[in-house]
């Protein structure tokens, strides 16, 4: 069966909460965009191909045996040449609808979203993180000053362990909504918390104490030590039956044309100041392959780069607010 590229990242970054409560904080103040953005628009295949030579990467306990859903027939045929998914008709059963692409198992579109926030810095204590391959959508966000943190949204697929997970942000107060997800993360500051209590999601958070986190037990830093296996999240989903298919707000449409009036993009840089971040194009693969101060960016699950089949990046102005 011919499946279309997987994985959808979103550049975002949204606004800045700095976690310090105050009673007569500042007024909020606007400021800039925090990085620069170059894209490259030649079309020839980039002389650097990525790696997928795996690092050392941490040693984690192995994940529990969890028994295989049942499977059912596919109903939409695959299609051989390009693909145009512009009506809810177009999906069928067996595609998913944050991804366009098909899925093995169409019980895997019969579970809940997960929500998933993962750590980006520093590069020494997170890195490789587990789990980026095997997002459907991945949003990069600004977490303090110009350090960015990812919140994973993990739906077609399914990894075995995910980490290192770090805490919820402002924008955490949003994704959830949007793809009707649970939330997983370390915790949060006052402001955040009191947000995501008195949010419609609040019966699908999974906190730090709640069944399928761990602790590496690694030498380092004890925040940058906690792990978590999706398949015990949506367990406990299920014992409280939340592990239902989720109800999205929107459609999304897919097609494999170019936009009228695109240019290819070969290599897009992201200068955020305290790292500069690359996604290089590979023609033989069709996906954009991720590279942090010039060095590629591994999945700890596989060793394999982190690529995704899109990237999009939005530079918005950001607002500082000490009540948050």
């Amino acid at each position: 069966m011919k499946q279309f590229s997987s994985l959808l990242i979103l550049l975002l970054f949204v606004l800045l909460a700095v976690a310090c409560g105050e009673e007569n904080a500042p007024t909020p103040t606007p400021i800039a965009p925090p990085l620069d953005v170059e894209v490259a628009t030649a079309v020839s295949t980039p002389t650097t191909q990525p790696t997928t030579n795996p690092t050392s990467t941490i040693t984690l306990p192995p994940p529990p045996t969890i028994p295989p859903a049942a499977t059912s027939a596919p109903t939409s045929e695959p299609v051989a040449e390009g693909v145009s998914l512009l009506t809810i008709s177009d999906f069928g059963t067996d595609r998913n609808p944050l991804t366009g692409e098909l899925v093995d198992d169409p019980a895997q579109l019969q579970r809940r979203p997960l929500a998933i926030k993962i750590s980006n810095a520093p590069p020494s204590y997170v890195r490789p993180q587990a789990g980026l391959n095997s997002a459907d959508w991945v949003f990069e966000h600004t977490a303090e000053g110009h350090i960015t943190r990812f919140t994973l949204i993990m739906y077609g697929q399914e990894a075995e362990l995910v980490g290192p997970i770090r805490s919820a942000r402002l924008i955490d107060v949003e994704l959830p909504a949007i793809y009707d997800a649970a939330l997983v993360f370390s915790g949060a500051s006052v402001g955040v918390n009191q947000r995501l209590n008195a949010s419609d999601f609040e019966s699908r958070i999974i906190r730090s104490a709640d069944p399928g986190y761990f602790r590496t037990g690694e030498d380092k830093p004890f925040e940058h030590t906690l792990y978590g296996r999706p398949a015990i999240f949506r367990q406990g989903l299920e014992s409280q039956g939340l592990n239902t298919p989720p109800n999205f707000n929107g459609l999304l449409t897919f097609t494999s044309q170019p936009p009228t009036g695109g240019q290819p993009a070969s290599q897009v840089s992201l200068d955020y100041e305290w790292e500069v971040v690359e996604w290089r194009y590979d023609e033989a693969t069709g996906r954009y392959f991720r590279w942090a101060a010039g060095e590629p960016i591994l999945d700890a699950n596989t060793g394999e780069q982190v690529s995704a089949a899109n990237v999009v990046v939005i530079a918005p102005f950001h607002v500082e607010d000490a009540t948050i």
